[in-house]
């Protein structure tokens, strides 16, 4: 760790600026914002005035009024809109430091390990205008290693497997760094629309990305034999139909197979990593077993989907959603 940062200076706070959410934790210790990744603008010429941000946002999304507009800063993990991301990030900060000044504050920022070069010169760019000083990139699957509690230091191999909201990324680490990666763009909130267009085309019935979350979050708790006792799921929205809105009933075990092929993508991303390890780096993993971070980790059967295609230890690290802006603590401290 200590060789990622050299020459850098001490960095003063840590940003894991998410698809779905951001997380700032200071040198103190601790995280000191945590709120979902979205603006609000009053629309007008340019990117418009910043309304509010993170947790308000949220509150307003899909109700708001013409005048006004929701942007997400990142989408699939990388950045898809640089004025917002400025805005954001100045929230953010500002709203952990207590300070609207921000040019000495050196920073450490999460990004995608697969983030190309122009990818990483506009979070780079964003960044700078929102007001902070040095920044230092660090890739998220490293640091969720970091977080988890895994030997990444050591000259042996560790495998992470990191599920975001917009990217789900595989990697075997040894010596400090990756060794073998492999990427997907497309994480949680690739479920989610994938929930929302199933009540769309056999329910016809129409959800917003919040209600879509949320049942997410239900099947997330459920795993198959519970699904198949009949559980069910209460879900409010308008029926494309009739027009109106209606509660309905859908049974979770309709759901499982939309889950399952989520689940089936990021066994396959796996599945192909381990193919192209060298022997010693597959003993190794063979040894260890895969380690599961992120928000998605969560998600039963992606844990059981791996270890039935794999036959290796499939584990779920401890606050799994926390574990690149724990990773990036670490690195405050290094």
């Amino acid at each position: 760790m200590k060789r990622f940062f050299q020459g850098n200076g001490k960095p003063d706070l840590a940003i894991d600026f998410g698809t779905a959410n951001t997380r700032v934790v200071t040198v103190d210790g601790g995280i000191a914002f945590d709120e979902p990744s979205l603006c609000c603008f009053a629309k007008g010429t340019g990117a418009g005035e910043l309304v509010t941000a993170g947790a308000d946002a949220l509150a307003m999304k899909d109700r708001i009024t013409g005048d006004l507009r929701i942007v997400r800063p990142l989408n699939r993990g990388v950045l898809s809109d640089i004025p917002a991301a400025r805005e954001f990030l100045a929230y953010a900060v500002q709203k952990s430091v207590g300070q609207r000044r921000l040019r000495s504050f050196r920073a450490l920022i999460g990004v995608p390990a697969d983030a190309t070069n122009a990818e990483r010169g506009a979070l780079l760019t964003a960044a700078r205008d929102a007001g902070l000083g040095a920044v230092t990139l660090v890739p998220e699957p490293l640091a969720a290693a970091w977080g988890a509690g895994l030997p990444v230091d050591d000259a042996q191999g560790s495998m992470i497997v990191e599920c975001g909201a917009g990217t789900t990324e595989a990697v075997v680490l040894s010596l400090g760094g990756p060794c073998a990666a492999a990427s997907q763009r497309g994480g949680g909130d690739a479920l989610d629309t994938a929930i929302a267009d199933y009540l769309h085309f056999q329910r016809k019935f129409l959800i917003g990305p919040t209600t879509a979350e949320r049942i997410k979050r239900e099947i997330v708790g459920m795993d198959p034999e519970q699904a198949g006792a009949g559980a069910e799921i209460l879900i409010k929205g308008r029926n494309l139909v009739t027009g109106l809105p209606q509660v309905i009933t859908v049974s979770a075990q309709s759901l499982l197979p939309v889950a399952e092929k989520h689940a089936a993508s990021i066994t396959k991303l796996v599945v192909d990593l381990l193919g192209q390890l060298p022997p010693e780096l597959s003993r190794d993993v063979h040894d260890n077993g895969i380690m599961l971070t992120g928000g998605s980790a969560a998600i039963r059967m992606i844990q059981s989907a791996l270890a039935k295609a794999t036959g290796l230890p499939v584990k779920v690290a401890t606050n799994a959603a926390h574990c690149v802006a724990a990773g990036l603590q670490r690195g405050l401290l290094h």
